[in-house]
């Protein structure tokens, strides 16, 4: 015989230990199940090992989505603040960093081993690790699900999704929830790797290939044409750039890559304090410096000499002898410029899936599928994607937390 559940969660990840625990203490019979043999590895490595487990600041305007409100309803319910509370209840040490980043003092297995204490407040069994086989609802649906495993079948009244997406596929990430959603004919919007390093190549290229370890502060943009399904949402970030052997990375190209869209430019301005153009101008009648060492006042040195080579300026060219439009060509080249990424460093690099089980298939206030009761999505799974800097948990904790209040 089967044993039986109110509630299966697959996934023990942050939306499902939360989701899990949340159930289980309002009295529900909560199983927690996954293939992986170490407890929430993603968990473990973000932050650099530290977990930035939440963004003071977290709202709607974080957030990606072909449904941008959608996210609206559960993380007005549970807050950034609510989790804090969680975490000062189990007296973890935690600091603030820029942005209203907040992140462990100590390592991130303190928020696992707090969720996991959190699940055994509300009773809830494991198996882990486990294979599923298959999935069938009951008596057509409506009824609950049977689900088969290696360890032995289970039935339950509600299923819950928090697999995740494709992200970091050496620490076990699958597509089990996609194919789940598509089992049960929900629709799912594409996914495509999020907060991820982006690659050039080409002949573009070439004059800034050597510049692997350079780091400078930027804005950078892409994107435009307005918000929701069939339109770019427009991305605008100032924040570090780091040029790499194989393209850009840093958190300014990880927050604009969930906006890039193939065959596109994203632009960067590389001193957005200074109108370069206007500078350079200025400083033509009483500098008679040559331009590298006038943009090396600036910028890195290997930075500037790569940009005038890019564009067609010679380092060693004096100031004085450049015509204005030239020098207006630089600026622009400096203060604008714009370029084509040839593609990304794919799932293995990327943090996060943008994508996944399209909002419209479900409610906002429960997070269950709108036409197979009792099956319910969160997490990555789901397509709503946050920012850098600690959102996408939040987003974990939110819908996790709806989810197991509903269930």
């Amino acid at each position: 015989m089967a044993k039986h559940y109110d509630v299966a969660v697959i996934g023990a990840g942050a939306a499902g230990m939360m989701c899990a625990a949340v159930a289980g203490q309002r009295g529900r019979r909560v199983v927690l199940l996954d293939h992986a043999t170490r407890l929430a590895e993603k968990i473990r490595i973000s932050g650099g090992g530290r977990c930035n487990f939440t963004n003071v600041g977290a709202g709607p305007a974080n957030f990606l989505s072909q449904n941008p409100h959608f996210c609206r309803s559960a993380l007005s319910r549970y807050t950034p603040l609510d989790f804090l509370g969680l975490v000062k209840k189990h007296r973890i040490a935690w600091h603030e960093k820029h942005k209203g980043q907040l992140f462990c003092d100590d390592a991130s297995e303190r928020i696992i081993e707090m969720l996991r204490a959190e699940c055994a407040a509300g009773e809830v069994s494991w198996r882990m690790p486990c294979k599923i086989g298959s999935i069938e609802a009951v008596g057509g649906g409506g009824a609950g699900f049977h689900i088969t495993l290696d360890t032995g079948d289970i039935t339950c009244d509600s299923l819950v999704i928090a697999t995740g997406g494709l992200s970091i596929p050496k620490i076990g990430a699958t597509d089990l929830g996609y194919r789940i959603a598509k089992q049960f004919d929900l629709q799912i919007v594409e996914p495509r790797p999020g907060l991820v390093p982006l690659t050039f190549d080409g002949p573009s290229w070439e004059a800034f290939a050597p510049l692997a370890g350079i780091a400078l502060e930027v804005e950078v943009s892409t994107g435009g044409g307005g918000k929701g399904k069939g339109k770019a949402q427009r991305g605008h970030f100032r924040e570090d750039l780091l040029f790499t052997h194989r393209g850009l990375s840093g958190p300014a190209i990880l927050q604009i890559s969930s906006y890039w869209q193939p065959g596109t430019p994203i632009v960067l301005d590389l001193l957005p304090e200074m109108d370069v153009a206007e500078e350079l101008i200025a400083m033509k009648t009483t500098v008679r410096k040559q331009l590298g060492n006038v943009l090396a006042q600036w910028l890195p040195a290997r930075l500037a000499d790569g940009l005038l080579l890019a564009n067609g300026f010679a380092p060693d060219a004096r100031l004085a002898d450049m015509a204005d439009a030239k020098l207006r060509k630089l600026g622009d080249a400096i203060n604008r410029w714009a370029i084509v990424p040839t593609g990304s460093e794919g799932y293995k690099k990327a943090e996060v899936t943008l994508g996944g089980v399209d909002t419209r298939e479900l409610s906002q206030q429960t997070m269950m599928a709108n036409k197979v009761p009792g099956l319910y999505f969160i997490g990555e799974t789901v397509d709503v994607t946050g920012w850098l800097g600690g959102y996408n948990f939040q987003w974990a904790w939110a819908s996790g937390y709806v989810a197991g209040s509903s269930v």
